[in-house]
């Protein structure tokens, strides 16, 4: 710039407009921004339409998008509406001259600064207000499809007699309608105030009176407003102690009326809902009185009210009515909440049977010895297989590659081997990114894209040093599951999203001749082939690469949300997920299998609990999900059984409670999303289970709720509790244990989930308890529970636990086992019942030093005062109850599968340990691609089984050596 003369402080630089290019530039890139911000929102809106497009889940999205819209955009405008109308109103009510004070000529100054941008004040705020409001609006959406569609329980609360759907529908969305009133009445009364005050309506420091009355009626009537809204809140309030939570000895979480609620809230709200409606009244009546003594007044009477009545009375009536003789006073109102509780949770139907809990071995006869011994096969099928164990096992014996991995916690269920239905541990061998040889972006995104395989091994059987006995095995797996799709493009471990069927190959497995490629032919995922869906997911995923790289083209398309529980949630969103999906071969393909559940806070005297807490176990530290972390519900259900293709993602959902008016309600909101029970496979109906969830609850519920007596539930004297995981030092309650077993008066064992209680604040046994969980079985849901007597010194898991430990015969064989720095795992801890007594079995793990990994070597026993520590479960269950084992060559007594039939032929036993040994080095010679090796194994494994056979052939008719 020329100098245009100096002064006393130097020349002065004047800056003149930017030029039309600098202006041009800076123009456009405000407009560049403006559009990346606009794609990078339209990505997100984008993506997901074409994710709920590809699983066929579209009516989800634009439901729940639509409902948020709708609620946003009205309730946003009322409340824009509301506060625009009184800032126009107090406005063109202010009076037509300002007294003269130093107060007024403050204010005048910013009157002059308003009234050219009046318009665009009153659109801000009333904006602002409006954005807030739609916003807080559209997370209702839950509450506005409940209540819309809504359906009746068929069932009434005790006290006011409405049906439960009132409270788990309606009164929700009534007292989201109340809060909003309340919240747009204050605004209004702030905003109106503000501007009467700016423009002289009201004035605190002013000669004369402090209000106009056009300014006193306006406010009045917005306080009159208020004041209905509180006498509305009263009466909404009535209904709400049905619902309201509160303290009551022995009753932590109790739920519903008290006997001070009944006696002296209920009748307290209903006066003050009447005062509040005389309250209101009176300051509606400002608008011909002018005058503000009157409403006041009321005001007044109405907060004296809400403390003298609302607050002294009942603390009067439960000091000196209730206490003095709370268990009479409050005993139907327990009774209440015992009874709705219990139907709540569905734990009504819960058996409850004495049980002696007695095992006393001495004084019987060895006849009564051998029928116990036999019953202890025919009872159950023990599974010595921990599956929160062994998953290290099947890691070391199954993984066959780096970039493969097993859960942490394996799977229980059922399949057919040899015909029989049999315990069975299951794990697939799904995708471990960080096992990948080299890690890259195509590597990891095109190249390593899916596991491979279902491992399974019989829960009840060890073989060779305590290895697995697997009916499914190697890679690809081969066994007793037949020909299946093995590829796993969706399970829990897999988390990345993988871009498949282009031009780029995936690495299928590693065979004996080499690697493998494939190209995804499955349905799932969203195309890339469209441009824009590629710039898309490039900004949903701040990947660049996805807009140019090469490796992809036509028939490209994108996996992502690739754990079951993610994508049953997001097309589900109104399902709570269990915590622990299980995989299942199913029709020749893998699904994975979910289970939901729904949920309410509403349900009236029902005590609540918070999911979170309840669910966790020793096993949910890092190993297995918690449900629902800080959900606190009153009612459950598990009405939705929902599926995951592991290949290609495909997600059903079916109705499995269809009496749960919840599940109905949602069925109506997201019409043909759930399919009818009939459409479940026999396939699928073999796998389905009762879902530890959903019975952690439960029992949880159960240790206060077995009680049904309002006496004896109040004083607390049957309380019990969740014991502690004996097995390990966490400290947190022992998990549930899936187990075929024969619970008293059932007539055959059936697949069951069971747990132990014990008493509260004692570590004897109080009480064992199964649910019938064979979806299959017409007693499925069925809670029994053995109650022990309330004098009992039945062992429970920690003293069990402790006598293991403290044998000193067992501590020494345990010493021996620990030789080498080898480490003892000890297993699941199952409890029996049998013959009036109570059986424990233990499994024992060795991780020797140079295996790093679990195998079974022995198994712990104890019935009454009897303990055995041996090889087997056979030999231990001979040795506490006495027993001896059939010679060799003579004919073995019937067996249920319960132990695996033990050869006591030398020669065949020797000859089976070679036979797996060189089953296994012929693996391992695979793997490492030694040919000599494998023709070694080959020869010795032939050599072994020609062992067997020739024994067989030797052994006496009905002898079979080699079993």
């Amino acid at each position: 710039m020329p100098d245009r003369g100096g002064g006393p402080s130097g020349p002065r630089i004047r800056v003149g407009r930017p030029s039309r290019r600098v202006r041009t530039l800076l123009m456009t890139l405000g407009v560049l921004a403006v559009l990346a911000m606009l794609f990078v929102m339209f990505a997100g809106f984008w993506t997901d339409w074409l994710w709920y497009r590809s699983v066929d889940y579209s009516s989800v999205f634009t439901t729940t998008l639509g409902t948020k819209i709708g609620l946003f955009a009205v309730f946003g405008v009322l409340m824009a509406l509301a506060v625009g109308t009184n800032i126009w109103l107090a406005h063109r009510l202010r009076p037509p001259l300002s007294a003269m004070s130093m107060e007024q000529q403050s204010l005048d100054r910013y009157r002059m600064s308003i009234a050219p941008y009046k318009k665009w004040v009153l659109l801000a705020v009333t904006s602002l207000v409006g954005l807030v409001a739609g916003a807080s609006a559209a997370g209702q959406w839950r509450t506005w499809l409940q209540w819309v569609n809504g359906v009746s329980f068929g069932q009434r609360d005790p006290q006011f007699h409405k049906d439960i759907s009132f409270y788990t529908f309606d009164l929700p969305w009534y007292r989201f309608l109340l809060s909003f009133g309340f919240a747009a009445a204050v605004l209004s009364l702030i905003a109106a105030a503000l501007v009467h005050y700016l423009y002289g309506g009201l004035r605190l420091t002013s000669p004369g009176g402090r209000a106009t009355a056009a300014a006193t009626g306006h406010l009045s009537v917005l306080l009159g407003v208020f004041v209905t809204l509180k006498a509305v809140a009263y009466w909404l309030d009535r209904y709400g102690l049905a619902v309201k939570s509160s303290g009551l000895k022995s009753t932590e979480g109790w739920t519903g009326l008290r006997y001070v609620d009944a006696n002296a809230y209920l009748p307290a709200k209903t006066i003050l809902f009447i005062i509040a409606l005389i309250c209101a009244v009176l300051f509606f009546a400002t608008l011909w009185r002018r005058t503000w003594q009157l409403p006041v007044i009321g005001f007044g009477l109405m907060v004296l009210s809400a403390v003298l009545i609302g607050g002294l009375y009942p603390a009067i009536v439960q000091k000196f009515q209730v206490q003095p003789n709370e268990q009479a006073k409050e005993a139907p109102y327990i009774k209440k909440n015992i009874t709705a509780t219990r139907e709540a949770y569905g734990i009504d139907g819960s058996e409850v049977t004495d049980y002696v809990g007695k095992s006393d071995l001495k004084g019987k006869s060895q006849q009564d010895k051998e029928r116990l011994r036999a019953a202890a096969d025919s009872t159950a099928s023990i599974r010595l297989l921990d599956p929160n164990i062994v998953s290290p096992t099947f890691q070391q014996l199954q993984q066959v590659k780096g970039y493969y991995q097993f859960p942490s916690t394996l799977d229980v269920d059922r399949y057919k081997v040899d015909g029989k239905e049999q315990d069975t541990v299951i794990g697939l061998r799904e995708l471990n990114i960080n096992g990948i040889p080299e890690r890259n972006w195509i590597n990891d995104h095109f190249k390593y894209t899916h596991g491979y395989g279902a491992i399974t091994a019989k829960g009840t059987t060890a073989v060779g040093e305590g290895d697995p006995a697997f009916t499914e095995r190697d890679l690809p797996t081969k066994g007793a599951l037949g020909k299946y799709e093995q590829r796993v493009y969706y399970g829990e471990k897999t988390t990345q999203y993988s871009i498949v069927g282009g031009p780029q190959k995936e690495l299928d497995y590693s065979g004996d001749k080499g690697e493998k490629s494939y190209s995804y032919e499955g349905r799932s995922g969203v195309s890339l082939a469209n441009p824009v869906n590629r710039a898309a997911y490039a900004v949903a995923f701040g990947e660049p690469q996805i807009l140019y790289s090469g490796a992809i083209g036509d028939g490209s398309r994108i996996l992502y949300n690739r754990t079951p529980k993610e994508r049953v949630e997001s097309v589900a969103p109104w399902l709570t997920i269990d915590g622990d999906a299980y995989p299942a071969v199913v029709d020749g393909r893998i699904q994975w299998i979910v289970d939901a559940y729904t949920t309410t806070n509403g349900y009236p005297y029902a005590s609540r609990t918070t999911l979170g807490d309840t669910t966790a176990d020793s096993l949910t530290t890092g190993q297995r999900a918690v449900v629902a972390q800080q959900n606190q519900v009153n009612y459950i259900r598990n009405s939705v059984k929902a599926t995951v293709d592991a290949y290609d993602g495909t997600v059903k959902l079916y109705q499995w409670d269809t009496k749960d008016p919840v599940l109905k309600t949602w069925m109506k909101a997201f019409p043909g999303t759930v399919k009818a029970k009939s459409e479940i496979s026999a396939g699928l109906l073999d796998h389905l289970r009762y879902p530890q969830d959903l019975f952690k609850v439960q029992r949880e519920l159960l240790t206060r709720y077995h009680v049904t007596n309002p006496g004896t539930f109040y004083t607390g004297s049957e309380r019990w509790q969740v014991p502690d995981d004996p097995t390990n030092k966490s400290g947190n309650a022992v998990p549930p244990y899936y187990l075929s077993m024969r619970m008293p008066g059932q007539p055959a064992p059936a697949f069951s989930l069971t747990t132990t209680f014990t008493p509260k604040a004692r570590e004897n046994l109080g009480a064992f308890m199964a649910v019938d969980a064979d979806a299959k079985s017409s007693g499925y849901g069925k809670i029994r529970i053995l109650k022990l007597p309330s004098e009992t010194t039945t062992s429970g898991p920690q003293q069990v636990q402790s006598k293991f430990n403290g044998d000193p015969e067992i501590a020494n064989k345990i010493n021996i086992l620990k030789r080498g720095d080898s480490e003892i795992e000890y297993g699941n801890l199952l409890t029996v019942p049998l013959d009036d007594g109570l059986l424990y079995v233990e499994p024992v793990y060795v991780r020797g030093a140079g295996s790093n990994f679990p195998r079974l070597k022995k198994v712990l026993v104890t019935y009454g005062d009897k303990t055995a520590f041996e090889d087997d479960l056979g030999k231990a269950l001979d040795a506490v109850f006495e027993v001896k084992s059939p010679a060799p060559g003579s004919t073995p007594p019937p067996t249920t599968g319960t132990t695996p039939p033990v050869s006591e032929n030398p020669t065949v036993k020797q000859a089976v340990k070679d036979a797996q040994d060189a089953f296994d080095a012929g693996q391992k010679a695979l793997e490492n691609k030694d040919w000599a090796a494998y023709g070694k194994a080959q020869q010795d494994l032939k050599a072994a089984l020609d062992r067997i056979a020739k024994a067989e052939a030797a052994a006496p008719a009905g002898a079979k050596p080699g079993s």
